[in-house]
């Protein structure tokens, strides 16, 4: 059964960091590419950060320089580090997978609350 939990999220200040983890199941973690997603009110979700089963990271132009996504395939887990936030950067963050077919899981977890706001 695929499942995706994700924890960290909180209110910060711009300008603060927070750390966002994902525990996966479900999936053969070691061969995924994981993904980060955001959610705001009335938008798609959308992707913030990647990384390979090899440890290649991707992220969006948003992202870059101030998130770093790693992974710890032995704990089947992915966190997102953030930094220098941004009240732009202010959603609900979820965690997936690339499937076998190369897209995402339609299985999400409850995500985790960012706000960033002075």
């Amino acid at each position: 059964q695929v499942q995706f939990a994700e924890s960290g999220g909180g209110v910060v200040q711009p300008g603060g960091s927070l750390r966002l983890s994902c525990t996966a199941s479900g999936i053969f973690f070691s061969i995924r590419t994981m993904l980060w997603y955001r959610q705001v009110p009335g938008k798609q979700r959308e992707l913030v950060a990647s990384i390979s089963s090899g440890g290649v990271t991707d992220y969006a132009d948003s992202a870059k320089g101030r998130f770093t996504i790693s992974r710890d395939n032995n704990r089947e887990m992915v966190y997102l580090q953030m930094n220098s936030l941004k009240p732009e950067d202010t959603g609900v963050y979820y965690c997936n997978a690339q499937n076998a077919l190369g897209g995402v899981h339609d299985v999400w977890g409850q995500g985790s609350q960012v706000t960033v706001s002075s």
